[in-house]
């Protein structure tokens, strides 16, 4: 904090806003935080805050004043008044401004407080999901939602920019021109992704009370260097993310249980059926239970919410 006191001694543009200059300074405050919370867990990749010049610093922020909302413009103190097109009314009491760049596009997002006056809802419908590659959702009762595979399939028109983006002069213009095209896919790749995991979060919410995931460690999971581009791709993270903040507003639930064995126990004895990853289909020699390994792992996956035990 006695950062945030020494920005009048820092040389910053004067026709930056002062709020603005300390948001800063927090941020960095926060790097060298997560920087040395790792050091002292011991984690063997610590990388040190990295120093990010005029070309990677992509947004910044008004923490509490320094902005207003008039009609259809944006005031923002020392730039002035910015036409902005809202893609929906602003609820609450705004807190913060971030103004963040995207390519050639930029947006202003705020951060509001808004009273939650939703009552929980007495839970009626559960349902146990398992987050899977080719099958993105697996549900207990047995629907599937097969993984749209956004980077995959674009792939090779990707590391086609980016090779062309190698042959470039680096800071010419034709190095910036291809640069926006290969942010240009990377963003309609990302923009594809959260509006499928938007939809599918939705449709659960509007169906099911209850809606339970594994507490999945994404983080120790693509460190398999042969399933981590298509773990990022299906972005389960994302989903469970968008799920949970909907369940909220809707005053249902979502629940996060222990993973483990969840694909090889049966769900009808409770037998460990042992199998490998190239096993899809769960035959349990102890009761005769042939169904999908995934289907069976949903299955756990609710039974251990609810605490039903077979």
């Amino acid at each position: 904090m006695e950062q945030l006191y020494q920005v009048q001694y820092l040389k910053f543009d004067t026709e930056v806003h002062s709020q603005v200059k300390q948001d800063v300074i927090r941020r960095l405050g926060k790097s060298f935080d997560s920087f040395f919370r790792r050091c002292k867990k011991g984690e063997t990749k610590v990388g040190y805050p990295r120093f990010k010049g005029k070309n990677r610093y992509n947004s910044f922020t008004y923490p509490q004043s320094g902005f207003s909302i008039s009609g259809k413009k944006l005031k923002l103190s020392k730039i002035g008044e910015i036409r902005i097109v809202q893609h929906r009314e602003i609820e609450g009491k705004i807190k913060t401004c971030t103004i963040r760049r995207d390519g050639k596009q930029w947006y202003a997002t705020f951060s509001v407080v808004i009273k939650n006056n939703v009552k929980p809802v007495e839970p009626i419908a559960f349902i146990g999901i398992d987050v899977g590659l080719n099958s993105i959702v697996t549900l207990s009762d047995g629907a599937q939602v097969n993984s749209p595979k956004y980077y995959c399939n674009t792939e090779i028109k990707l590391k086609k920019q980016q090779h062309e983006l190698s042959r470039k002069k680096k800071f010419s213009n034709n190095w910036k021109k291809q640069c926006d095209k290969v942010n240009k896919l990377h963003r309609k790749i990302r923009n594809q992704r959260n509006d499928f995991n938007h939809k599918l979060s939705r449709e659960l919410i509007n169906v099911y009370d209850c809606i339970v995931f594994e507490d999945l460690n994404i983080k120790d999971m693509v460190k398999n260097s042969r399933l981590s581009k298509s773990i990022h791709d299906a972005s389960w993270s994302n989903l469970i993310q968008f799920t949970k903040y909907k369940a909220e507003e809707a005053g249902k639930f979502v629940k996060l249980v222990n993973p483990c064995n969840t694909s090889q126990i049966c769900s009808n004895c409770g037998q460990n059926v042992k199998k490998s990853l190239a096993t899809r289909t769960h035959n349990c020699p102890h009761c005769g239970l042939i169904i999908d390994r995934d289907h069976n792992a949903a299955i756990n996956i609710l039974n251990r919410a609810v605490g039903t035990t077979v």
